[in-house]
């Protein structure tokens, strides 16, 4: 078989994988049965004295040379297929309309076929955004370098590069990539090449403290822990397997992970200069005053906005805009006046300590 046929047939492989997991994204049992993210294990102490206007309540950042009307992103979702096209699309004039980040699909089949850069491109509609580009950090062990991380944040215009870590998803998936060996020496070896920033995220797993050490030490600019108990990418690629040995497996592996508020507890205290990204089953804006009381600078969502970006008209908005309203809420009710107040913050405890 040419090269060129065997290019051809895995970017086809690759087209109709990412549908697959767009259509079971939008139409499956998808989220973690086992685990849930763990924000309902802490609690805001109420101030009610918080000393405030609550009209005056400032929920913008500046992150990565830009700035947001909340610390809010659009986790990565798709790229690759027409619908996926479509749908970064309408994700894109989300983001510009809300003045929140986005982050882009796996671009591999981008760097590999560039029929399909079509579908990653949303600058033109959201030229104010913070956007992430987005590669599969093991594809740094199969020929990617410095040249293919380049090319993926040019092609789309972007302001930061994401390595996403998945080795739970890619031992369940049927020809999934398995060599995960000396990442971070080659991570770091991204970060002193390139001048944009790189910032290393789970899919769905969390990042542990010592996985944290690690990407410090590689020079890393941002971690998104991608944490336990949104979706779950076992039970998506248990779905589409054919190997009816790794589909037995997955049922004792529903509740790997580590959930997102403690994967934040274990990442917040590695790296002050490193800026955290907190995602794994993010769905209120509750949940993201308590993701920034834990450490992290932004929280990103995708599956609730994925289904609500195919809804009725205005469903996404609506989400974004019940998110950004729950998250001042729940400033006012503690006296965070804006995001820098909020964060580790002293009024977030465990449940099982008493009122103070």
């Amino acid at each position: 078989m040419t090269k060129k046929r065997k290019k051809l047939i895995e970017s086809s492989e690759g087209s109709r994988r990412k549908e697959e997991h767009l259509d079971l994204s939008l139409n499956g049992d998808v989220e973690n049965g086992g685990l849930s993210p763990g924000f309902e294990n802490y609690r805001f102490i109420h101030q009610a004295l918080p000393e405030l206007n609550f009209d005056s309540i400032d929920t913008g950042i500046n992150i990565f040379g830009r700035k947001l009307s909340a610390p809010l992103m659009i986790s990565p979702i798709t790229g690759g297929t027409m619908g996926g096209g479509r749908l970064n699309i309408r994700l894109a004039e989300l983001a510009q309309k809300k003045n929140i980040a986005m982050g882009i699909g796996s671009q591999r089949i981008a760097i590999e076929d560039g029929s399909f850069e079509e579908s990653f491109k949303v600058r033109k509609t959201a030229p104010d955004i913070l956007l992430f580009a987005n590669l599969g950090a093991v594809q740094l062990n199969h020929g990617f370098g410095p040249e293919q991380c380049k090319r993926a944040v040019d092609m789309i215009e972007a302001d930061a590069l994401m390595l996403h870590l998945n080795p739970m998803q890619e031992v369940f998936q049927d020809g999934g990539d398995h060599d995960f060996s000396n990442l971070a020496k080659k991570i770091a070896g991204i970060c002193k090449k390139v001048q944009f920033p790189v910032i290393v995220r789970e899919v769905g797993f969390g990042i542990s403290a010592d996985a944290a050490k690690m990407l410090a030490g590689a020079g890393v600019a941002g971690i998104d822990v991608g944490g336990a108990g949104g979706t779950s990418w076992i039970k998506i690629e248990s779905s589409r397997s054919k190997d009816p040995v790794l589909k037995n497996i997955s049922k004792s592996f529903m509740d790997w992970g580590i959930p997102t508020a403690e994967s934040l507890e274990m990442v917040s205290g590695v790296s002050s200069s490193i800026k955290i990204i907190a995602s794994g089953g993010i769905r209120t804006g509750l949940d993201v005053a308590k993701a920034i009381a834990l450490g992290a600078d932004i929280a990103g969502a995708a599956l609730p906005i994925l289904r609500a970006s195919t809804g009725s008209a205005g469903e996404a908005e609506d989400f974004i805009d019940e998110i950004i309203m729950g998250l001042k809420v729940a400033m006012f009710g503690i006296g965070a006046s804006n995001i820098l107040g909020l964060k580790n913050n002293k009024y977030l405890v465990k449940k099982d300590r008493a009122h103070k």
